[in-house]
């Protein structure tokens, strides 16, 4: 008798627990340096996908450095973002065009009116897959600019840690909007970033081949 029970019983249960939640989303991190981390978090946050984006540090040797030390020079380290981002929703190659697209990839010796090696532009990868894809979007980057390979200035290197920044950097454009805008337009960042990528400026629209 107990055994024919049992297929009602499991039914039971299972109405009361209700439906079965979803699988849960694959979350990956990407570490970037592009200048500012103001205002590189502030263009990637919004990203359909992103779940979060900080401000810290990588690239140096010195564990825990402050501001004032990276922007003071010598420690090796760049202003970079971590981004955390939903890979259901978007790729990492995704990602990844909207960085190149939000940076000067000409200019090696920082950026914009950011001058110095902590404004470096950098990708920070983590395993081969993240490092090939890095790869194949440089190549990308330089077709639609229209330019050789090696033109390219921005670097790519193996992510060896992630130091977070001082708490009032973090968020830097919503809790401080009206400095925030005064500093990137006064920093040109927007209109040589038009000068450099015409319409696909700021964006993550797929790749176009330069004529």
């Amino acid at each position: 008798m107990i055994p024919r029970l049992l297929p009602l019983l499991l039914a039971l249960l299972l109405s009361l627990a209700g439906p079965l939640a979803p699988a849960q989303a694959a979350v990956q991190e990407a570490v970037l340096a592009g200048g500012c981390f103001w205002c590189l978090e502030h263009d990637l946050e919004t990203l359909p996908g992103v779940l979060d984006v900080e401000s810290g540090y990588s690239g140096g040797k010195l564990r825990n450095p402050s501001y004032r030390q990276v922007s003071g020079g010598g420690t090796g380290h760049q202003e970079v973002v971590r981004v955390r981002f939903d890979t259901a929703r978007i790729s990492y190659p995704t990602l990844l065009r909207a960085y190149w697209r939000n940076v000067d990839a000409l200019d090696g010796g920082g950026q914009f009116c950011d001058r110095g090696s902590s404004y470096r532009p950098v990708i920070f990868t983590e395993g081969e897959t993240q490092q090939k894809q890095a790869r194949e979007s440089l190549q990308a980057a330089a077709r639609e600019l229209g330019e050789p390979a090696g033109a390219i200035r921005v670097q790519i290197k193996p992510l060896k840690a992630f130091w977070p920044a001082e708490e009032y950097h973090q968020n830097y454009a919503e809790r401080n909007s009206l400095k925030y805008r005064y500093y990137r337009w006064a920093c040109g960042r927007d209109r040589r970033l038009d000068q450099l990528w015409g319409s696909r400026a700021r964006s993550s629209a797929a790749w176009m081949t330069a004529p």
